[in-house]
């Protein structure tokens, strides 16, 4: 089984940067597109960034506008969220993604527990 635990979260003032990390642990097969999603109270989970295995970014949400970055480390199984210029509107729980091939016919998505970011104004 694998698993996704997220760390970098806390409280930034408006302007501020913060870097959000996931790492997957376990019996790890071939993780293909890894992502992060966010949750803002009262609001549906969005998209915030997804990257392939081959480490293109294949989606940017309207809101990053520029300022956050995705990438990725397959050797240590890992993706980041490098973000900037951060507003009080990014105020939410990030969560980590992962597509991960088990075998064929189990390819299984798994999330990790979420990381709480605070933009203060």
């Amino acid at each position: 089984q694998v698993q996704l635990v997220e760390s970098g979260g806390g409280l930034v003032q408006s302007g501020g940067s913060l870097t959000l990390s996931c790492a997957a642990s376990g019996r790890i097969n071939i993780i293909y597109d890894m992502a992060w999603y966010r949750q803002a109270p009262g609001k549906q989970l969005e998209l915030v960034a997804r990257i392939i295995r081959e480490g293109k970014v294949d989606y940017y949400a309207n809101f990053v506008e520029g300022r956050f970055t995705i990438s990725r480390d397959n050797a240590k199984n890992t993706v980041t969220l490098h973000m900037n210029s951060l507003k009080p509107e990014d105020t939410a729980v990030y969560y980590c993604n992962a597509d991960h091939f088990e075998r064929p016919g189990n390819r299984p998505t798994i999330w990790g527990q979420g990381t709480q970011v605070t933009v203060s104004s």
